[in-house]
């Protein structure tokens, strides 16, 4: 795991997603239509936070998950007292937000993220 002095290098619009918790426009990021097989890293950190087996199409806008790799992703309160957010464990990066209850896979939960806050390693 990278420390913070080791951190990658985010652009004006990375760091506004990831570091002040912003969001991309639907159907506008890379990896909403992806589908290769590999893993999901956070773009800041590359912390391991998602497989593309756990990627399915929710037709949200942004890329949406149904798990996570381990402890690696963690849910906060969001400030708008409504939504759970979620964020990379290992650098507080912010990833998007948490859904359950939709019923769109068997898992029953939607972890909506930026493609911004993620970067794509194939195996």
């Amino acid at each position: 795991m990278k420390s913070k002095e080791q951190y990658n290098y985010l652009d004006h619009k990375e760091a506004y997603v990831i570091l002040h918790k912003g969001t991309e426009p639907p159907f506008s990021g890379e990896y909403n239509k992806h589908s290769a097989k590999g893993k999901y890293v956070c773009r800041q950190c590359e912390n391991v936070l998602y497989t593309s087996k756990d990627k399915f199409e929710s037709g949200c806008g942004w890329p949406a998950f149904d798990d996570q790799v381990g402890a690696n992703v963690k849910r906060v309160p969001d400030a708008d007292g409504r939504r759970v957010e979620i964020v990379c464990a290992n650098c507080d990066g912010h990833l998007g937000h948490v859904f359950e209850g939709e019923r769109l896979t068997e898992k029953n939960t939607r972890h909506c993220v930026n493609s911004l806050s993620i970067k794509f390693m194939k195996d």
